[in-house]
């Protein structure tokens, strides 16, 4: 006589379902196993290339910091040469060294303005203007900074055009509004020598109706004036 089928609880059922699961995954495993090891160590090479990536930015952004504050006495001191070429009696770098080694750093960024600003100081304008457009700070006053630098430098060389935008530009991201009045003051007079009479008076008029106890407003009347006649 033959014994009734057993029947299978759901419980069975579920746990059959997950040996299957499992051998056919098993199954698949061995047959890719090549494949799935590759994909799993390029993830960790990824994963270890971009640890250190971020960990050698920072140790990089440290070493910058710490060469940077050892040469801005020079700088501050006006003495640009060696501001710019460093101390080697002192086994100190200079910002054009820092700027070369750790450009793409937070402190080797702030590195690039004062070498701009160095260069400036020395009427290297060229130079100057390669290094304000290289840099790049996320700051809103230190940015206005870089615009209104590389302003002065075609102003300098006598682009009095590409100066005024410049200064304009300077003026509109100047977060804190601590030199916007100079900024338009500055980009008021090259439109002026730039020959856009109309620009000129448009931003000088901006200039004395936002910042009217500027001195720089003062000014701006004059500037008015020689427009006018």
């Amino acid at each position: 006589m033959l014994k009734p089928k057993k029947k299978i609880s759901k419980r069975e059922m579920k746990e059959d379902k997950l040996v299957t699961t499992y051998f056919e995954a098993q199954s698949w495993f061995e047959a890719n196993r090549k494949r799935v090891s590759s994909v799993f160590f390029t993830i960790l090479v990824i994963g270890i290339a971009g640890w250190f990536y971020y960990n050698n930015r920072s140790t990089q952004n440290l070493a910058a910091t710490a060469d940077l504050g050892k040469i801005i006495r020079y700088y501050d001191a006006g003495n640009f040469e060696t501001a710019i070429n460093g101390s080697p009696q002192e086994n100190i770098r200079g910002l054009q060294q820092i700027v070369d080694e750790y450009g793409g750093t937070e402190s080797g960024e702030f590195a690039t303005l004062y070498l701009a600003n160095a260069y400036f100081s020395l009427g290297n304008y060229e130079k100057a203007l390669q290094y304000y457009e290289d840099a790049d700070i996320s700051d809103g006053g230190l940015n206005a900074a870089v615009k209104a630098g590389i302003a002065a430098c075609h102003e300098a060389r006598g682009n009095h055009a590409e100066a005024a935008a410049y200064f304009e530009q300077a003026a509109q991201e100047d977060e804190q509004k601590l030199h916007a009045a100079e900024h338009l003051f500055h980009a008021g007079t090259n439109y002026i020598l730039a020959g856009n009479k109309d620009k000129a008076d448009e931003i000088l008029k901006k200039l004395k109706a936002n910042f009217p106890a500027s001195p720089y407003a003062r000014e701006a009347d004059r500037l008015l004036v020689r427009i006018v006649s």
